[in-house]
């Protein structure tokens, strides 16, 4: 609806964290903000998750664990709830740093609330407790509804497990355990078909096969080293996921085999100790993609099965490892200091 939401952490006044709304040439509209202790919390400068907009509403999670729900057009309060004081939530290493997820009329969060709370249901309304589910600490990864055999599953990965909840109820489906170094488990699984892929950086990457039931899953296929993702959630195209691998760069792997195809050696984004690239697809049909690596840069590709092409790439802001957002012939793009907009095309 003609605005652009972000979240902050200014320098002054210190300990605050910030909903941020602008219209599309970039002229300030509103501002809501609150306390947020980060306390030793690792690379504290600022909120980690995205603002989920939806009929009318702006969702923000902080990195601290505040839950709000803004009125989209001016910013007035719906609700706000401390998850950390109210149900328990555990702030990992990082920051709590999953997107809301709307489901019918709930929000979803991912914030390890103690005991049996990894993704909480609050009711989208009012802010007040539907449900809680899971046995896991919180990770980085913001929570996703699949339809497996004709039924919803809610996929949460944690530190320690990936989860199947019901998400009606919050109970648990199925548990498989995939304990990750330092807890990062960060970028979206993936699936389709049957089969979950879950990527991570220490722990390389895991393919779930889903039963007939709800409650059935298994081991399908791993690659523990030459497959690990970070931050990055991967691309899928023709049975192919693209995804980026923390030595290699850039990958095409088969989703139902994990066979590689083939590598971009790291031309799309620097080589570096914990390399980033955000991927979207602009025209999936035609294997058209935009990534924004960490250095700035746009680049425009074409994804296939058989290798890449490199069409264009401009530069478009500094180092930034945040995900742009996409919308008509814009993009929209920040770093730690600053929020641009470019035209596609």
């Amino acid at each position: 609806a003609g605005r652009v939401y972000v979240m902050d952490r200014p320098k002054a006044p210190a300990g605050q964290e910030r909903v941020l709304c602008f219209d599309l040439e970039g002229k300030p509209l509103w501002t809501h903000s609150w306390e947020a202790d980060y306390g030793s919390m690792e690379y504290g400068s600022g909120p980690r998750a995205s603002v989920t907009v939806h009929e009318g509403a702006a969702y923000a999670l902080g990195a601290a664990g505040m839950a709000c729900c803004l009125d989209a057009a001016t910013g007035a309060v719906r609700w706000q709830v401390d998850t950390v004081k109210t149900h328990g939530a555990k702030v990992p290493t990082w920051g709590v740093a999953a997107s809301p997820v709307i489901d019918a009329g709930r929000v979803l969060l991912h914030v390890g609330a103690r005991p049996d709370g990894s993704v909480l249901a609050l009711d989208r309304a009012n802010g007040e407790l539907v449900w809680r589910g899971g046995a896991d600490p919180a990770g980085y990864c913001t929570p996703e509804i699949i339809t497996h055999g004709g039924g919803r599953q809610l996929i949460a990965w944690g530190p320690e497990n990936v989860q199947s909840l019901d998400p009606e109820t919050g109970a648990t489906n199925w548990t498989y355990p995939y304990k990750i170094t330092y807890g990062v488990s960060i970028a979206q699984p993936v699936y389709h078909d049957g089969v979950l892929v879950v990527s991570g950086y220490w722990n390389g990457t895991k393919a779930l096969r889903l039963g007939a039931s709800a409650r059935e899953v298994s081991l399908a296929w791993e690659n523990e080293k030459d497959m690990c993702g970070l931050m990055s959630g991967p691309l899928r195209r023709d049975g192919v996921l693209y995804l980026l691998d923390k030595s290699t760069g850039l990958q095409a792997i088969q989703h139902a085999t994990g066979k590689i195809l083939w590598s971009d050696e790291n031309t799309l984004t620097p080589k570096d100790r914990n390399p980033q690239m955000s991927l979207a697809w602009l025209k999936q049909q035609e294997g058209l993609a935009a990534l924004l690596n960490a250095s700035g840069e746009l680049v425009y590709v074409r994804l296939e099965p058989g290798g890449f092409e490199e069409l264009g790439r401009y530069q478009i802001i500094g180092k930034t490892w945040a995900h742009p957002a996409f919308s008509g012939e814009r993009v929209y793009a920040r770093s730690d200091t600053e929020l641009v907009a470019w035209r596609l095309w």
